[in-house]
């Protein structure tokens, strides 16, 4: 089944309505406006909790990766010593000093930074209704093998955030904090040029981890398979260890901590692959019998 002929069949399914009845196009739009005002609301009220915690989710959660008492320093120096180590794992102390130069700049990244933070805290109920647009278009089949879908889209995407903040994020910052090609050089960085790097990776971290589920969606419509994976698995190894040797202080263990993850994901990617193979195999033998 190609891509093209998916789509058109999911699109046609959704243009019913419950009394077999095709929707028209304003129809249409006029649901989709429904869920994404919902979806706003709940953002905004992401935000204004974000807004309520301001100080404490700058200051000690945005901010903390520049603090030597980090969780992720203290702890990767903890498991340094005891793994007789020495100071092969911990971080060093973070030389930067940061301004702002606009008018308006901190207020800005202010609202971004609660904006964000809104759309983080409200994500199960955003996907909830994005769900719940596409579901009519599902035949009663295909909702039992989507059963679940919003629990571990969720989950996928709380452990890539938290994965993105405490280990990238820190790994990130403490590399570009402490890289310099002249003693005579200070690391002075803008603020908003700070929140404008750690916040995308945190939150690109959290979409990141969607890729089992990306994955599985994929064989579901026939355009990768497990073999392929498999069979790409050295060159998809290879841009991962790249990525991490580029967002991470240059030597192996730091490579290491942020590739096993990524290559977890992408074995996991395979066995959801497999199992939905199996499954339409198994299906297309009840149909011919």
């Amino acid at each position: 089944m190609s891509v093209l002929s998916s789509f058109t069949k999911i699109l046609r399914r959704r243009q019913k309505d419950g009394t077999g009845e095709e929707m028209s196009f304003v129809e249409h739009l006029d649901v989709l406006r429904s869920h994404l005002f919902r979806s706003a609301v709940a953002i905004a009220v992401g935000a204004i909790v974000m807004a309520v915690y301001n100080k404490f989710i700058v200051q000690r959660v945005l901010m903390g990766p520049t603090n030597s008492d980090f969780a992720t320093y203290v702890y990767l120096c903890k498991i340094s010593s005891r793994l007789g180590l020495g100071g092969a794992l911990c971080m060093s102390e973070i030389h930067v000093k940061m301004q702002n130069t606009q008018v308006a700049g901190q207020f800005n990244i202010y609202f971004n930074v609660i904006l964000i933070g809104g759309f983080i805290l409200a994500f199960p109920y955003v996907f909830w209704q994005f769900w719940k647009f596409t579901k009519p278009a599902l035949t009663a089949k295909e909702l039992r093998n989507t059963r679940g879908v919003i629990f571990w889209v969720s989950l996928l995407f709380f452990l890539g955030i938290l994965f993105g903040y405490f280990i990238i994020a820190p790994y990130t910052i403490n590399f570009f904090s402490n890289f310099v090609l002249d003693p005579k050089i200070s690391n002075d960085w803008m603020v908003s040029d700070y929140f404008s790097t750690i916040v995308p990776l945190i939150l690109g971290s959290g979409l990141a981890f969607q890729l089992p589920l990306v994955m599985y969606f994929l064989a579901k419509i026939g355009v990768v398979s497990a073999t392929y994976l498999r069979r790409v698995r050295k060159y998809a190894i290879l841009i991962m260890v790249i990525v991490a040797s580029i967002i991470t202080p240059p030597d192996m263990l730091s490579t290491v901590v942020c590739t096993i993850p990524l290559m977890a994901l992408y074995e996991i990617s395979i066995l959801l692959c497999v199992k939905e193979e199996k499954r339409q195999k198994l299906e297309e033998k009840r149909e011919w019998q």
